[in-house]
């Protein structure tokens, strides 16, 4: 399953206002529950049972709202942790000023020891990185704001 189809299943439940959601197959298992504010989003291999705790947000320090007027956020499709760069000897994926594209891979989302590629989903210019590398994050938390072209 990729996080594409995790998106549209997000977003069924919400235009549906469901707020649980269960699915299974040979290969991988799903649940995400939604409540208040937050969405959790529980994903594994079939095989492994193991579910995971649910991350507390990093602190992302609040900006004056018309500093980030008309810059568009690129949020996490999943519940993780963080990374700017594929290896740790690699260079970033994304730094502030970085032109991307919808298909630009900007950072890694890390959910059960799989490394998700996020990608920017939006042409412009990065402006500001909102988490620190090796950070956690939750489903929806804005990384990245973009000024779009």
């Amino acid at each position: 399953m990729e996080i594409k189809d995790i998106k549209r299943i997000v977003e069924l439940m919400k235009a549906n206002e469901l707020t649980e959601f269960k699915m299974k197959d040979d290969d991988f298992e799903l649940a995400m529950k939604r409540g208040g504010e937050e969405t959790v989003v529980y994903a594994a291999p079939a095989a492994a049972p193991v579910a995971a705790a649910p991350v507390a947000a990093a602190p992302v320090a609040a900006a004056p709202a018309d500093e980030n007027e008309g810059l568009i956020e690129i949020p996490s499709p999943i519940v993780g942790t963080f990374y700017r760069k594929p290896a740790p000897d690699a260079d970033n994926f994304a730094e502030i000023g970085t032109e991307v594209t919808e298909d630009t891979v900007v950072c890694i989302v890390e959910a059960m020891k799989v490394m998700n590629e996020i990608k920017a989903e939006v042409k412009g210019t990065i402006r500001k990185i909102l988490v620190d590398d090796a950070a956690p994050v939750q489903y929806g938390q804005p990384l990245f704001l973009v000024e779009p072209k």
